[in-house]
């Protein structure tokens, strides 16, 4: 008999700290530090209690101007002590912090105003808090959103010799976190702090300590991004393990730094969204890596977007001779409205691939043998329930493609002030992730979105079917092409449409490749075949590009200007324009 896709994990440990504050607590009387990596590579090393000491200064200081028990906080901060101090120091005040990204283009600033004001009124936003450099520009966003206590600076709120802590309850919002919004404006998610001690629980499970030495952490994540606030701040805080913070900016300007930090400190765990892996096999150079010594990296998690078995492997054989290991590759499977993970690939394991028949798989949601890889995402974690549902609701059997749904301790306790949106997305405890995939072997595999299919004379298309077939194309832009329906003036039915970003001056015959590599791969010719310039796609605060809005901008005109890339963290485009804005702001 055909078993059901559902995955059970195993029981949740019980949490270490009931609170992110109590937690933050406990941590001062260790001997983890935070240490903080610039541009140069000259670091700066605060303590834990240095840390716990800065927090409870900025929560007296957000008091004393008004901020009471449950208000949000906007956060509009680089990766730094400020950042550091004003997250905790909202949630000894009793506040809700909502970390949200900095501007990357002064060109695309009006684009930045509107979004980030919409994001504040979406929660609102009582104040925000930034850094001096930063307030000059965003007046704007203020007098848009119109925050009851106005704007201030990190620095300000820590210049008094007062600290305040406010008793929190598990039950009080932790943090509000905005999803990607890969199809849709971003949400605002709501995270309680049992939602966040529970993930941080889940990770240490699984990520056991080896040889009785604790983990040391080494990110170059956004900390407005759960994978770099929860994954790595969070966790490194809830159990007292030292953590490095490189800017995103600074990585994506210099991979070879991330690498040169794990081999400096001997980083044991540092996750990546799969990009960032291809990156550091592409541009970081040997001459960069003299003495880089990877042989402690035990996990290297790799998540936020589909993961490549290409790019896991070329990254495991072109840093084995720096002493990394291809089993610390570990792809895993999360999203924001489940605080962070809700599965992991086995440690010490090579990844599991499948190869499996993409037009099938695409026509007909079953999973057949054939040359398309599709990497596995692992085991449910502690605590999470995963079930993959076919089209009438019910749990669909294993190797059949259906919507991802999880349940588990830190899910969100829904959207903030959205009920509609929640009640869309929770239904008794389950969470719809919006994602497709299935399960095989006990293990689930991801293949898509649900809300993304591209459907053709009634058979439904993963966009991923059309995307890899343009890997390797020269002239087009790796990762930079989205595959969606839309239905031409012609009136003849929905065609299949690939925009596409180029790496600058191409050949005319282009679009004549990529129309036959489609075709040849698929048996489907597209309709239209759209180049465009670097940066022009829509994405997400992650980096993910947003297909839907690629097509509505498409549609009406507007996706000729490049479109300015809303986070530091997984662009090359956002690296460049992260650098120009800060030579431009630092005069």
């Amino acid at each position: 008999m055909t078993r059901a896709a559902r995955l059970v994990g195993p029981a949740l440990p019980t949490p270490a700290h009931p609170t992110v504050p109590a937690a933050l607590r406990a941590a001062a009387d260790s001997t983890a530090t935070i240490t903080l990596v610039d541009a140069r590579e000259s670091e700066s090393v605060l303590s834990m209690r240095e840390l716990y000491a800065g927090a409870r200064r900025v929560a007296a200081s957000l008091r004393e101007r008004g901020v009471r028990e449950g208000d949000r906080v906007a956060l509009v901060l680089p990766t730094g002590r400020d950042f550091l101090d004003a997250f905790f120091g909202a949630q000894l005040a009793g506040a809700v912090p909502v970390p949200l990204y900095p501007p990357v283009r002064l060109g695309r600033m009006d684009e930045y105003v509107q979004s980030t004001a919409r994001m504040m009124r979406a929660v609102g936003a009582a104040a925000l808090v930034t850094d001096r450099r930063l307030g000059l520009l965003l007046g704007r966003v203020v007098e848009a959103a119109r925050p009851a206590l106005g704007w201030v600076t990190a620095a300000e709120l820590r210049d008094t010799p007062r600290e305040v802590e406010v008793a929190t309850s598990e039950d009080a919002l932790g943090v509000i976190q905005f999803s990607s919004g890969s199809t849709v404006d971003p949400k605002p998610v709501a995270l309680s702090q049992r939602n966040l001690v529970a993930q941080c629980a889940a990770l240490k499970a699984l990520l056991p300590e080896r040889d009785g030495a604790p983990h040391v952490g080494v990110s170059w994540l956004p900390l407005y991004h759960d994978m770099g606030l929860i994954g790595c701040l969070l966790a490194a805080v809830t159990f007292a393990r030292p953590l490095v913070l490189i800017p995103p900016e600074v990585f994506l300007a210099r991979p070879a730094l991330w690498l040169r930090a794990l081999s400096r400190h001997g980083g044991t765990v540092s996750p990546a969204p799969d990009f960032a892996y291809a990156l550091c096999t592409k541009r970081a150079r040997d001459e960069d890596l003299a003495g880089v010594d990877l042989s402690r990296w035990s996990y290297a998690l790799d998540g936020a977007e589909p993961v490549s078995p290409r790019v896991l492997e070329e990254f495991a054989r072109r840093f084995a001779r720096y002493g990394f290991r291809r089993e610390a590759l570990t792809p895993v499977y999360g999203l924001a409205e489940a605080s962070l993970a809700l599965t992991f690939s086995a440690s010490d394991r090579t990844e599991r691939t499948l190869g499996v028949d993409a037009r099938e798989l695409a026509l007909h949601g079953r999973v057949t043998r054939g040359d398309r890889a599709i990497v596995s995402v692992g085991r449910a974690a502690p605590g999470a329930e995963i079930e993959v549902r076919a089209r009438d609701g019910e749990v669909a059997h294993e190797r059949e493609v259906g919507v991802i749904y999880a349940r588990a301790p830190f899910v969100m306790t829904g959207y903030f002030d959205r009920p509609e949106a929640t009640a869309a997305a929770l239904a008794d405890g389950w969470l719809d992730t919006g994602d497709l995939g299935f399960v095989e072997g006990g293990e689930l595999f991801v293949c898509g979105r649900a809300k993304d299919v591209v459907i053709l004379r009634g058979a439904n298309h993963a966009p991923q079917e059309f995307e890899d077939c343009l890997d390797g194309i020269e002239g087009l832009r790796a990762g930079c092409a989205v595959a969606v329906g839309f239905v031409p003036s012609e009136g003849e039915g929905e065609q299949l449409l690939i925009l596409a970003e180029t790496k600058g001056d191409v050949g005319a015959d282009l679009g004549a490749r990529v129309a036959e590599a489609v075709a040849a791969r698929t048996g489907v010719r597209p309709h239209t075949v759209r180049l465009l310039a670097p940066g022009s796609l829509p994405r997400t605060s992650s980096g993910k590009l947003r297909r839907g809005e690629s097509l509505r901008r498409h549609l009406a005109g507007t996706l000729d200007a490049p479109e300015a890339v809303s986070a530091l963290t997984v662009t090359r485009e956002a690296a460049r324009s992260a650098l120009a804005l800060a030579r431009t702001a630092l005069g």
